[in-house]
C-alpha cells in the first residue's frame, strides 16, 4: 500500500499508542556510527528556530515540530515546500500535488509552510505533550508503516535510533524490506533537543513550554551518552 493511500486513513490517538511514543521516546538512543550526524541536524533546526518561530505564531504549531518537519521533508531547505520538499518555484508536483493551492508561484516559505500545516489540520492541534508531538509528526508523513509493516518504527521518526535498522518505502507504494532510511528521524532530532535543554515539553493537556536560551549560547551541547566507538 501507498504511503499516499495510508495518509488518507485515520489513527486515533489511544491511550495505548500514547503510552507506546512516551516509552520508546524516553528509551531513545542514537546509534554510535551516526551520534555526529544527528546533532548536526539537531544544530541546523536549532539554527533557524527564529524562522521557524515565525510560523509557530502564526499557525500556533511549536517551532521545532516545523523544523523537524522541515528537516525530514527537505534537510532544512528554504528553497523547497515543506509539504514535501518540491521546489517552491513552482506548486507541488509529488504527493501531495498542486499546493498551496492558492497564490501565485514562486511561493515564499512562510506561506508554502503556512499551507502545509493547515492542510494538514496541524493549526487546530492542541496536544503538544511528547505523545501528542509524535503522533502528528507520524502522521504527517502517513501511517504506511503502522498499518502495512508494523514490524519496522517508521523512519520518519526513529532513523538514526536504536529503534530502527532497516524496512522503508523507497517511494510511494515501493516498499523495500532492506533499505535503510538515511535520514535522522524527528523524534530523533526532537530527543537530542530536549535533553539539550533547548525545549520541554507540557504535561497533557498544557500547552508547550519552551525554555529560554540565553543568546550567546550557541550550538548543543553533547548529550550524557557518549557515543560508542
Amino acid at each position: 500500500m501507498a504511503l499516499k493511500a495510508a495518509r488518507q486513513k485515520s489513527l486515533d490517538l489511544t491511550s495505548a499508542l500514547r503510552a507506546e511514543y512516551i516509552r520508546l521516546f524516553e528509551g531513545c538512543v542514537i546509534g554510535g556510527a551516526r551520534f555526529g550526524e544527528v546533532e548536526a541536524a539537531a544544530g541546523r533546526v536549532w539554527s533557524w528556530r527564529a524562522r521557524y518561530s515565525a510560523v509557530a505564531a502564526a499557525t500556533g504549531v511549536p517551532w521545532f515540530v516545523i523544523g523537524a518537519i522541515h528537516s525530514l521533508e527537505s534537510g532544512c531547505d528554504f528553497g523547497t515546500h515543506l509539504h514535501n520538499g518540491d521546489p517552491r518555484s513552482r506548486r507541488t508536483t509529488h504527493a501531495p500535488r498542486g499546493r498551496p493551492v492558492a497564490g501565485t508561484p514562486p511561493f515564499a516559505w512562510e506561506e508554502s509552510a503556512r499551507d502545509a500545516i493547515q492542510m494538514h489540520g496541524l493549526d487546530a492541534w492542541r496536544d503538544w505533550s511528547i505523545a501528542g508531538t509524535l503522533y502528528q509528526l507520524e502522521r504527517y508523513n502517513g501511517w504506511g508503516y503502522r498499518l502495512y509493516h508494523p514490524n519496522v518504527l517508521s523512519p520518519y521518526l526513529w532513523a538514526g535510533s536504536g529503534h530502527y535498522i532497516r524496512g522503508k518505502y523507497a517511494a510511494d507504494g515501493r516498499w523495500s524490506p532492506m533499505a535503510v532510511s538515511q535520514q535522522v528521524g524527528a523524534a530523533v532530532l526532537l530527543t537530542v533537543l530536549r535533553d539539550a535543554g533547548r525545549i520541554r515539553f507540557a504535561r497533557r493537556p498544557r500547552k508547550l513550554s519552551l525554555v529560554p536560551t540565553p543568546p550567546q549560547r550557541r550550538g548543543l551541547p553533547s548529550r550524557t551518552t557518549e557515543p560508542k566507538p
